[in-house]
C-alpha cells in the first residue's frame, strides 16, 4: 500500500460509538449535602432515559432491597425530579461509598432499563449486571465487603461519642482539627485505646458560600481571626493559606481544601470557602462549625446537577447550615429576597445583615434579641450581638467600600463582621480590621483592585456573573471618559446565562469590549465559542460592531485594551484564570511604577509569568 493510500485508510478509521448509560453522573457524597445530613451516593439520570413514577418507585425499592442484603443502616432515599431529569440519592456508610455508587447505578438501570441503542453495554466482573438480579446482588456484596473498613467506623463512632470532629478520605483519617488534631493513614489506623483523646478537639471554623463575595468575605474573616490572635488558615478559589502565606495554589473551594487545612497542626482557626460545585459533588466537610455565612444568591451555573432556578440554587447554598454545630450561627443577607424567605424555615440560630440597619427584618430580629449588622442613617456600620450594640466605624472610611461606592463590598463588610463576632472575635478587633483592610493590594488580590495611570483608572476584579459584573461597573463607570471592558465567561454556563452577562455589559454602553476565553474554564466549549455568543448578544443590544474586538488570550486581551485607551478612560478587567490575573497585575504594577500613560506604547509584551 502506498503512503497516500495508508494515510487515506487511517483517515477513514472512525472510532466506534460509545455505549450510552442511563445516567449522566454518579458520585460519592462524603458529607452533609443538598439531599440529607450525612454521607451517601447520588446519581443524575440522563434526559433521554425513561423517567416515570414506576421507574422512580422501582429505584427506591431496589435501593431498599440492596440495603437489606448488605446490612446497611436505613436512611433517606431521595428522588428529586427537575427540568432535565432526576437526581437520585441515598444515605450509605462512609466506608463503602464506592460500592454505594455501584448500587445507585445498578438500581437505576434495573428500574428504568437501558437506553435503546445499537451499541452493546460494556460488562466486567466488577460491575453489577442489571439483567441478572441474583448475580448483581452477589457482585454488590463483594464490592461492599472489599471496601468496608470496620476500624474506621469504630474510630468515627468513638470520636462522635466524645464530641470530637473527625474527617476521613481515601488517604487518611484525622480526629480533631488544626492544633488539636492527629492524622493516620487510612490503611494503618490505631485501635481506639492508642488515640490521645484528651489532646484532640475542634477549632473555631467558619464556612462561607454565596454567588458573589465569597473570597472577599473569607479574606476579611481570616484577617479578623488573625487580629484576634489565632493562627488562621483559609481556603478559597485562589488556593490554601496559613497566616497569609500560600501553601498551595488552585481552586480549593471544596472538601479537599477544607480537610487539608483542618489537618494543619499549627492552625487555631479555619475559614473555608465552600462553592456550589463542591457542595453538589461531595457535600460539606465540617459538621461543627461555629459560623456559616451565605453572602447572596445570584443566577449562575444553571443546568448542572439539576439546578435550574434561583430557588434551587438557594437550597444548595443553604446546605452550609448543616455544617454548623448545635449552637452555631447562620449569617444571612436580609437584602437577598430568597435568603430572607427561606432562612427563617431553617432550625438554626440566625444572624441577619443588610445595607440598611433599619431593614424591617433586622429591626424585628433585634427586638427578639437576635444578632444583626447594617449601616445606620449616619453611614456607620452597627453590630448588634448578645444584647450589645457596637459602632464599627464610618463605612466611607473603610478602604474596601471605596468611600461607600462599592455597595456589594459594604454588604461583604457587614456579613464578615457579623460572622466574625459569631466566631469569637471581639468587636473592637473587627473594627480595627474594617478600618484598614483593602488599603494594601495584598489584602484582597484580584477583587476590586484599582490602578491610576495618569488620568485613567483600571479596575481588575473576578466578576463572573451578571450581578457581579453590574456591581463592578456601577463602581467603575462614573461618566468620565470612555469605558473599556474585557469580557468573558466560563464554558459550563448555559447560553442564556452567557447572553445575560453580555446584556449587563451592553447596558453600560461601553466604547470598547475585548472578548476573551477563560483558558482553564472552557469546560467542553470550543475556543471562541463563548466569545461568539457574547458578541452576538452585544450586537443585539446595540453595541457597535466596531467597538467589539476578539482576543481569546486573557492577558493579551487586557494588553489590547490598554493599547486602545486614551487619557481619562476607565478600563474594567474581569480576569478569572489565576495565572492570567498574576500576569495582568504584574503588568499594571509595572506600568504604574513607570508612570505610564494611555497613548504611550506598552513597555514590553505582557507575560503570564509573575515578575
Amino acid at each position: 500500500m502506498s503512503v497516500p493510500e495508508q494515510e487515506a485508510s487511517q483517515q477513514a478509521i472512525v472510532p466506534p460509538p460509545e455505549y450510552a448509560f442511563a445516567f449522566e453522573d454518579s458520585r460519592r457524597l462524603t458529607g452533609s449535602n443538598l439531599y440529607f445530613d450525612g454521607p451517601g451516593a447520588a446519581l443524575e439520570t440522563r434526559g433521554d432515559a425513561r423517567l416515570d413514577a414506576d421507574a422512580l418507585a422501582a429505584w427506591r425499592r431496589n435501593i431498599a432491597d440492596v440495603r437489606d442484603a448488605l446490612d446497611w443502616p436505613e436512611g433517606p432515599i431521595v428522588v428529586r425530579v427537575h427540568a432535565s431529569g432526576a437526581s437520585l440519592a441515598f444515605v450509605a456508610p462512609i466506608d463503602q461509598l464506592y460500592a454505594a455508587t455501584e448500587v445507585a447505578e445498578w438500581a437505576w438501570i434495573a428500574a428504568a432499563g437501558p437506553i435503546a441503542q445499537d451499541v452493546l453495554p460494556p460488562h466486567a466482573p466488577g460491575h453489577a449486571a442489571y439483567w441478572d438480579r441474583a448475580s448483581a446482588l452477589a457482585t454488590l456484596r463483594a464490592l461492599a465487603a472489599a471496601e468496608a473498613n470496620p476500624a474506621l467506623i469504630e474510630l468515627l463512632e468513638q470520636a462522635r461519642a466524645r464530641g470530637i470532629p473527625a474527617h476521613s478520605d481515601d488517604e487518611a483519617l484525622s480526629i480533631g482539627e488544626g492544633i488539636g488534631s492527629r492524622v493516620w493513614p487510612i490503611d494503618a489506623l490505631p485501635p481506639p485505646s492508642e488515640v490521645p483523646w484528651p489532646e484532640l478537639h475542634a477549632i473555631p471554623t467558619a464556612v462561607v458560600t454565596g454567588s458573589n463575595g465569597k473570597t472577599t468575605s473569607v479574606r476579611l474573616l481570616a484577617a479578623m481571626a488573625r487580629r484576634h490572635g489565632w493562627s488562621t488558615a483559609y481556603s478559597s478559589t485562589d488556593g490554601l493559606f496559613v497566616d497569609s502565606e500560600r501553601v498551595d495554589s488552585g481552586d480549593y473551594s471544596g472538601p479537599v481544601g477544607a480537610r487539608t487545612l483542618l489537618r494543619q497542626p499549627s492552625v487555631q482557626a479555619a475559614i473555608l470557602e465552600t462553592a456550589r460545585g463542591g457542595i453538589l459533588r461531595r457535600g460539606v466537610t465540617p459538621r461543627d462549625a461555629r459560623v456559616a455565612l451565605v453572602t447572596n444568591i445570584s443566577p449562575d451555573h444553571f443546568g448542572e446537577y439539576g439546578i435550574h432556578s434561583l430557588e434551587d440554587l438557594a437550597q444548595v447554598k443553604l446546605t452550609v447550615a448543616r455544617a454548623l454545630g448545635d449552637d452555631g450561627l447562620l449569617v444571612l443577607n436580609a437584602d437577598d429576597a430568597l435568603l430572607a424567605r427561606q432562612g427563617p424555615s431553617l432550625a438554626r440560630r440566625i444572624g441577619w445583615f443588610a445595607l440598611d440597619d433599619s431593614h424591617p427584618l433586622l429591626a424585628m430580629h433585634r427586638a427578639d434579641g437576635g444578632a444583626t449588622c447594617g449601616v445606620d442613617d449616619a453611614g456607620r456600620l452597627q453590630l448588634d450581638y448578645a444584647g450589645q450594640r457596637h459602632d464599627l466605624g464610618a463605612v466611607a472610611d473603610m478602604p474596601l467600600s471605596f468611600a461607600g461606592r462599592a455597595r456589594y463590598n459594604v454588604a461583604n463588610l457587614a456579613g464578615a463582621a457579623l460572622a466574625a463576632v459569631g466566631l469569637g472575635v471581639a468587636p473592637a478587633q473587627i473594627a480595627e480590621v474594617l478600618a484598614s483592610f483593602g488599603s494594601h493590594p495584598g489584602d484582597n488580590p484580584g477583587r476590586l483592585q484599582r490602578w491610576r495611570l495618569g488620568d485613567s483608572e483600571v479596575y481588575l476584579d473576578y466578576a463572573h456573573n451578571p450581578d457581579g459584573l453590574r456591581g463592578l461597573l456601577e463602581v467603575a463607570a462614573r461618566g468620565h471618559g470612555r469605558l473599556g471592558l474585557v469580557l468573558g465567561q466560563a464554558g459550563n454556563r448555559e447560553d442564556a446565562d452567557i447572553r445575560a452577562l453580555a446584556a449587563v455589559a451592553a447596558s453600560f454602553r461601553p466604547d470598547r469590549v475585548v472578548l476573551k476565553d477563560i483558558e482553564s474554564f472552557l469546560r467542553g466549549r470550543a475556543p471562541g465559542e463563548v466569545a461568539a455568543i457574547l458578541r452576538g448578544e452585544l450586537l443585539e443590544r446595540g453595541v457597535p460592531e466596531a467597538a467589539i474586538q476578539v482576543c481569546l488570550d486573557e492577558v493579551r486581551a487586557a494588553a489590547q485594551l490598554l493599547e486602545w485607551a486614551a487619557p481619562g478612560d476607565v478600563l474594567v478587567m474581569p480576569i478569572h484564570n489565576s495565572d492570567a490575573r498574576d500576569a495582568v497585575v504584574a503588568l499594571l504594577d509595572r506600568l504604574q511604577l513607570g508612570q505610564w500613560r494611555p497613548g504611550l506604547p506598552l513597555a514590553g509584551e505582557p507575560t503570564r509569568e509573575v515578575e
